[in-house]
């Protein structure tokens, strides 16, 4: 399990908790730090003896942390919990892993968000147009990104890095990447995160909406990418509609 952080002392110790808590037991703990001068160095050293490693240096931003963890992690799986999200309850792993066939290559999952003032917001695969797909493959993605990214747990000998040349939406290009390269997904039918909402997706809207794109164009091309955009904006306005009846 792998969390990246920077100036978040507020919501790092939950998230931390929520790891080093689980029963599961054979699993280990990184945390990369991009150099805090908020007081988050003083909360991971308070745990620092159940780490498996952590460092606290200048980075060149959230996928460069990201891939400074998966160089790290030695695990047979990696799992990316980033400062302010939680895996879900202090079973979840075990639960995870029992369930889980032994030649799994990618294992996921939905994920419950919750707002910075600690209020849950539902299920992402009813409070966003995101179904979660009962059979998830790369192609499930033509649509966006419809698994959340700390619900996603992948074998760690096919996790490629995140690339540079997506700044805001390279975690979508990473999933799709691991699903290319995944002979067998497994839908856990758990709840697996507890997603923390507002955080550096929702604070570059915008540019990680036009970086979406030009991820989905590259995997999928140009004139699909179109009218998959069309149909995912027709989604929203429908799923918007909806949701102002059900109210």
């Amino acid at each position: 399990v792998i969390t990246v952080t920077y100036n978040a002392a507020p919501v790092l110790e939950a998230t931390m908790r929520s790891v080093l808590e689980q029963t599961f037991a054979d699993y280990e703990y990184l945390i990369i730090d991009g150099g805090s001068t908020d007081g988050t160095v003083d909360v991971i050293r308070q745990h620092a003896p159940r780490l498996a490693h952590w460092i606290s240096e200048p980075d060149a931003g959230l996928y460069d942390a990201m891939n400074k963890g998966l160089r790290a992690a030695r695990g047979q799986y990696v799992w990316f919990m980033n400062a302010g999200d939680r895996i879900y309850d202090p079973n979840t792993m075990a639960k995870m892993f029992a369930a889980a066939p032994p030649d799994a290559d990618v294992l996921y999952g939905d994920a419950l968000f919750f707002n910075p003032g600690g209020h849950e917001l539902g299920l992402r695969s009813r409070v966003t147009p995101h179904a979660l797909p009962a059979q998830l493959s790369w192609q499930s993605f033509r649509f966006g990104m419809v698994v959340c990214h700390q619900s996603f747990v992948v074998r760690r000998s096919l996790a490629p890095e995140y690339t540079h040349a997506h700044r805001y939406s390279a975690d979508v290009d990473w999933e799709i990447r691991c699903l290319k390269a995944a002979r067998r997904v497994f839908h856990t039918n758990l709840v697996l995160s507890q997603y923390l909402t507002g955080g550096f997706s929702r604070k570059n809207h915008r540019r990680s909406l036009q970086d979406r794109y030009l991820v989905l164009q590259k995997h999928f091309g140009v004139l699909p990418n179109l009218l998959n955009h069309a149909w995912i904006l027709l989604r929203g306005v429908l799923f918007v509609l909806k949701k102002r009846r059900r109210y």
